[in-house]
């Protein structure tokens, strides 16, 4: 009997541990603008860049990505376009409506080739043509916002070089960011990429000062609510979720930035079914009542 006693408390225990840590791998969404190309070099190199920072952020694993056309359509309901000329108060109030923690916001300020000839009488014997190094360079100048404050939280210049010697006449393929195969094998790609993937480090690292939030979609009479995200976002059945009700925001009167809201702990929900193929989950109401569509969920 007692042997049996220890096997259910360490059973017990186990799943309480696995659900603990598995808390660390509830994914927050994030949002991104199509920057603004300050670079002049044209070809929508900005909504080129922001997309390939959209797949980045995908493959990481480590994020909930707002899809393109779900931005847009928000864009257009409040009257604004996909460009990185918005303001933070502005990429702040779209975060919001999408569910974001965090917008991302930013323009291409550097991007271009340039040829630097190295010599090259072997070249020319052979090939007809001087030899030189083309060098590659690619900045974006990001700026990360915390949609609940509208305060910028990190702001980072992520740059890529690249670079290889090569012949006068040899010309590289038109962008072409839907072939990322080809497109990666240009110095002005492995660019692009490099900056790209710094600027992913830059969005981890600034999401880690930024609490993880579900919401209430939905509360029914059955004593159950259905919140966002599911499984795609890291809810697994089990874990449990405190529940908050929000008050009026609290506005800065020197900046008009919101200094968020007073909120109040109302309950707490426990996850039982996965739904909508991962984007939502049922839950059952722990303790508490007062629960209403918009609930902010949060980590006990």
């Amino acid at each position: 009997m007692l042997k049996k006693s220890i096997l259910i408390f360490l059973s017990l225990f186990l799943i309480t541990s696995a659900f603990s840590q598995n808390l660390t791998a509830l994914k927050k969404r994030v949002a991104v603008m199509n920057f603004n190309d300050r670079s002049g070099y044209g070809h929508n190199i900005g909504s080129g860049l922001a997309d390939m920072l959209v797949t980045r952020l995908v493959k990481s694993g480590k994020f909930l990505v707002v899809e393109r056309k779900e931005l847009d359509k928000i864009l257009q309901e409040q009257g604004m376009g996909q460009s990185g000329l918005v303001t933070p108060q502005s990429a702040a109030k779209v975060g919001k409506l999408l569910g974001v923690e965090l917008m991302v916001t930013g323009s291409v300020s550097e991007f271009g080739r340039k040829n630097k000839s190295v010599g090259g009488g072997i070249g020319r014997l052979a090939f007809g043509g001087k030899v030189s190094k083309k060098q590659a360079r690619a900045v974006v100048d990001l700026r990360l916002v915390n949609t609940s404050t509208g305060e910028i939280i990190m702001a980072e210049k992520a740059e890529g070089k690249a670079s290889s010697t090569s012949l006068d006449r040899v010309q590289f393929k038109d962008i072409d960011f839907g072939n990322p195969t080809t497109w990666d094998q240009t110095i002005l790609g492995k660019a692009a990429r490099k900056a790209i993937d710094k600027s992913v480090d830059y969005i981890t690292k600034a999401m880690k000062k930024i609490p993880w939030e579900g919401k209430i979609i939905k509360v029914n009479s059955d004593n159950t609510v259905y919140m966002k995200p599911g499984s795609a976002g890291g809810v697994q059945t089990g874990m449990e979720f405190a529940v908050y009700s929000q008050g009026d925001a609290l506005i800065d009167p020197d900046t008009g930035l919101s200094l968020g809201s007073e909120e109040s702990k109302i309950g707490v929900i426990k996850v039982i079914q996965d739904v909508a193929g991962g984007k939502a989950c049922k839950a059952i109401i722990v303790s508490g009542s007062g629960f209403a569509t918009g609930n902010p969920v949060r980590v006990k």
